[in-house]
């Protein structure tokens, strides 16, 4: 599995990992944020919102609700469509966790989760560019630049958290998806 997304990095280094996703674009508007509210995402089986925390729902959906909800800028509800992950020590959760609190300000609160999300995996470069983006805004050059050489050692060349990261040190803008 990591061969081939490593493979995919490489052949398409913009469209890998970006907040989570297989797209460097934004995600698309769904009914999670347009008709939705609470915390609550749209299902497609049901044709209607149910609360993130719906057996039905799958954590794959729910992933999708956050990095959407995210980029919407509803943090809260994303927060709490996150609390309705079945694996809060996961890697990826962390990682979701890590975002939102460091978009929605808090930015201390997000490093500790970046920081739990690569001690459950080292080689989550996704996790290691938001920390390196969030040190940025923190006027941190040198930790990000640690960041950066770690996705780099880690096969991340070229990849979305690596383009995204270095932008980011050099232009001092980071990124919400």
């Amino acid at each position: 599995m990591r061969s081939l997304l490593i493979f995919a990095a490489v052949v398409f280094p913009m469209a890998t990992f970006a907040a989570g996703s297989s797209s460097s674009a934004p995600p698309k508007q769904t009914k999670t944020t347009t008709i939705c509210h609470g915390g609550q995402v749209w299902d497609s089986k049901t044709k209607r919102c149910l609360d993130a925390k719906e057996s039905r729902l799958r954590d794959d959906t729910r992933y999708g609700a956050v990095r959407e909800l995210a980029y919407a800028g509803r943090y809260d509800d994303a927060l709490y469509v996150l609390s309705a992950m079945s694996d809060q020590t996961e890697s990826r959760v962390l990682t979701y966790y890590g975002f939102v609190h460091r978009k929605s300000g808090r930015i201390d609160l997000g490093m500790k989760f970046y920081t739990a999300a690569l001690k459950a995996d080292p080689d989550n470069l996704l996790a290691r560019s938001y920390m390196g983006q969030g040190l940025v805004k923190a006027g941190d050059l040198k930790g990000a630049r640690i960041q950066l050489a770690e996705i780099r050692s880690r096969d991340g060349a070229n990849s979305w958290p690596e383009t995204s990261l270095r932008k980011a040190i050099v232009s001092g803008t980071t990124y919400s998806y």
